[in-house]
This record gives C-alpha cells, structure tokens and sequence, in this order.
C-alpha cells in the first residue's frame, strides 16, 4: 500500500467532495497557476490506496499548466459506498467517467497507479471519449494473481470470514506495521478501517482473476504513457515491458522510486511524466 510521507496539504490543493452522476467522491484538487489549463489530469488509486497517494503530485502539474484531480474509488477511504454497490471493474471504470465529467470542462488525461490501472484500461476502452491520453503506473496488463509471496486468495476468504478490519491490515503489513510516524501509521490503519469489506474484497478478487484488456486499450488509439519505479515489486517488470510492447510505447522507469513513485520520487516521476501529457494537449 502507497504510504505519504506526510499528510498535510500542499498549498493550493482542495480536499472536497464531488457529486456525479453516480454518487459523491471524495477528491484532492488543484487547479493551474496562471490564465488557463493546458489540460485536466484524473487519477486512479491502487488497491488500498486513496486520493493521497497523488498529492505530492499536484503542485507539480499544476506548476506545468495543468488541473487535476486525485480521488478515493468507490469503497476506498472517504468516497462511502453501500456493501451491494457496483464493485466491477466496468462499474469503477464508469466512475472515473462519470466523475472526470464533473471536474473538467473536455476530456481530461487518465492515469491509474497499480490497481487503479486496471480500472484504467477498462475506462479507456468502454469510455473513449473521455479521455485524451492514457498513462499506466506501476501496473500490468491483467491481473496480478494470488501467489505463496502474495496470497491473495487468502486475503478475499479472510475479507469472507469473521476478522475485523484491522486484524486484516496487521496481518496484511505484517513486520512493516508500526515503522512510520504515528501520524502516518495512525492514517494507514484508518483508510483500511473505512475501506468498504465488499470493495475491497471486490478489488482483490480482481486481483486474482481480471482479464487482459490491453488489445481493446491499443485498439481505442489514445496515446499511451507506461512508467514504473525502478524497485516497482509488483506486476514483473518483463510483463510491463511486453504490455508496453503492445501498446506502442516503452515503459519509463523512475529512479529513486519503487511501486509508489508519486510519493516516492513525485519530481522523478514529474520528469519522466509531463513531457508525455505536454505533447499529448
């Protein structure tokens, strides 16, 4: 999970909450320096992240022109969401739609971090139209899978079982509990506590079982950005560099970043990032 290195706002973001066609989501915004936006960027969470692991990142694209706009999916922190809600990767994907419709007056550029990339892809394939360009962080072409280092399927039978939530998260952060600021730690366990129990099995289980959308991605011809951390341990660094194959491009590394560079490095990740939406606007 995407840890901040700290949880005060930068100058000029706006926590807030947006109402859409398909419910209120809670959001961290920012809005261009100067006259006018060059653009609007929307930015997709991973699996038990939220809003705050862009917010190193928009001072810096503000700072380049453009608007953007950070956000808790549904179920994720402070966007509420009913446990029968609509958890699939199209309904998520129509989410990021129906928001990114709200805050900005064209198609705004969409990038998803890890999880959120597969919510990504889906929304680039099923929701064109909203969309200029598509960048992909620390992600992969399909789903990760449960493996012995990363018992996923074991995760969705305790999220099935009787364990609270932050029985989950001890057993889930493991010998990492513990070693962050109070602040920071304190945060952590509060965003898994209010995760929703159905979301987030939702998420793993797309974990687990989600399909490779990456032909129907090339075939929308959006220009497509891939990068990752240079220590990124999640989706093999060999798969991300054939999806990024199959989409026309390469992937950028990061350094000085692993599976989070937003908060890791957000002024590598800035550097490797910005020229691909300057070009693309």
């Amino acid at each position: 999970m995407s840890t901040p290195r700290t949880l005060e706002l930068p100058p000029g973001v706006e926590a807030s909450v947006v109402r859409t066609a398909r419910g209120e989501v809670a959001v961290h915004r920012v809005r261009a320096d100067g006259s006018g936006a060059r653009g609007h960027v929307l930015m997709v969470p991973g699996w038990t992240g939220s809003k705050e692991d862009f917010t190193p990142m928009l001072p810096l694209l503000a700072d380049a022109g453009f608007d953007a706009t950070a956000y808790d999916q549904r179920g994720q922190y402070e966007t509420v969401a009913d446990e029968a809600d609509d958890f699939s990767l199209a309904g998520l994907a129509a989410d990021a739609a129906a928001l990114a419709a709200e805050v900005s007056s064209g198609p705004s550029h969409l990038l998803g971090h890890s999880f959120g990339g597969l919510v990504a892809q889906t929304a680039a394939a099923d929701h064109v139209r909203a969309w200029t360009s598509l960048s992909l962080l620390c992600t992969g072409p399909a789903a990760l899978g449960s493996t012995p280092g990363r018992p996923l399927e074991r995760l969705v039978a305790e999220l099935d079982g009787s364990a609270t939530m932050a029985e989950v998260f001890r057993a889930l952060k493991g010998p990492a509990l513990g070693v962050n600021p109070p602040a920071v730690e304190a945060f952590l366990l509060d965003r898994f506590e209010r995760n929703s129990r159905a979301g987030l099995r939702a998420f793993t289980q797309h974990l687990v079982d989600a399909p490779d959308r990456v032909a129907d991605v090339a075939a929308t011809g959006l220009p497509v950005w891939v990068g990752r951390g240079a220590g990124d341990d999640a989706w093999p660094h060999a798969v991300q560099d054939d999806m990024a194959a199959r989409l026309g491009t390469t992937v950028h590394v990061v350094a000085g970043a692993d599976h989070s560079p937003a908060v890791e490095n957000p002024v590598g990740l800035a550097a490797a990032w910005l020229p691909f939406l300057e070009e693309t606007s």
